[in-house]
């Protein structure tokens, strides 16, 4: 087991004898050694002990609370911080630096389209008149990477905005691969207003979480970042670090509704537009990211490995 995902109301959990104990109410207590966990994601209104707490940090469990009726991540920490510091220390400095800084921004940016550009190319592929909907896109992608990769005097700003209109191009070809009926044309959120964009919003927080997770293992801090400025409350190198995965999550809610794992009876629409998963499509959401999620955390793993790789020459080269 990779996760426990609890998503009952008033849920406890505590640690008992090597196991986390899960107990819900009108249920038979369930235990499940922590040695197999990797993820602990908790929605609504449940309790951990203090000693599941302790075990959790020692062992470099991840812990993600959502709450409210979006699941927004509310409360999260990744176990405890790799013991040397000489690389935050390293990542601090570079952030500080606005050229560095910069350049950092411009390559997660340009790794992130040449991925949206593959997944493109792929679903073009993959049905006929596929190509029609997906070809003058990926030359808009191409080119907005290409750039990013060749024109070193693009501010950190600069190349948001290049990397922005190129993703809301590459969205709306993306929606031409899901169901009509889905209503699904464009990227959106806070809050999303479709089914598709409300699956992506789900996958976008849970491959978040676990950049950050593994950027901390590994010894970068995930509050750091350079394409995502420093803000208050935001892990701003783990959405760094998540971007060039982000067309994997799209590729793997594009699938679930393919496959109907999730249909539109698994949303419901509020009156204020958002459109929420529904608990029974949380339930079908989380049992398949279980499949997804070890090849996503070896992915993210490697990205961290390469950012902290990156991080050490960029700080070579800028010492005085």
């Amino acid at each position: 087991m990779h996760a426990i995902y609890i998503d009952r109301r008033d849920a406890a959990l505590a640690w008992r004898d090597g196991a986390v104990e899960v107990r819900t109410p009108g249920s038979s207590p369930q235990t499940i050694p922590l040695r197999s966990v990797a993820r602990l994601v908790v929605m609504g209104s449940a309790t951990l002990s203090a000693g599941l707490l302790a075990q959790c940090w020692e062992r470099d469990v991840g812990v993600l609370v959502l709450s409210g009726r979006r699941a927004s991540p509310t409360a999260r920490f990744y176990g405890a911080p790799h013991s040397d510091a000489t690389l935050r220390v390293d990542q601090a400095v570079l952030s500080r630096n606005p050229l560095a800084s910069a350049r950092l921004a411009r390559e997660v940016a340009a790794a992130k389209l040449v991925a949206q550009a593959r997944l493109l190319r792929k679903l073009g592929q993959s049905r006929p008149g596929g190509r029609a909907l997906t070809e003058g896109v990926l030359t808009q992608v191409l080119s907005a990477a290409s750039r990013l990769r060749e024109d070193g005097a693009l501010t950190a700003d600069m190349t948001r905005g290049v990397e922005g209109a190129a993703a809301a191009a590459y969205f709306r070809a993306l929606s031409g691969f899901f169901p009509p009926s889905l209503g699904f044309a464009e990227r959106n959120r806070r809050p999303p207003r479709d089914p598709v964009n409300a699956t992506l919003s789900l996958g976008y927080v849970l491959a978040g979480f676990e950049a950050g997770r593994q950027a901390q293992m590994i010894g970068l801090d995930p509050a750091i970042g350079a394409l995502h400025a420093l803000a208050p409350g935001r892990d701003s190198l783990a959405l760094d670090l998540v971007e060039p995965a982000r067309p994997k999550i799209d590729a793997f809610a594009q699938d679930l509704f393919l496959r109907r794992v999730l249909r539109c009876d698994h949303f419901r629409a509020e009156p204020d537009g958002a459109v929420l998963m529904g608990k029974a499509g949380r339930a079908a959401f989380y049992a398949a990211f279980e499949d997804f999620a070890p090849g996503l955390s070896r992915y993210l793993r490697g990205v961290a490995r390469a950012a902290a790789k990156r991080v050490r020459a960029m700080a070579q080269e800028t010492t005085p």
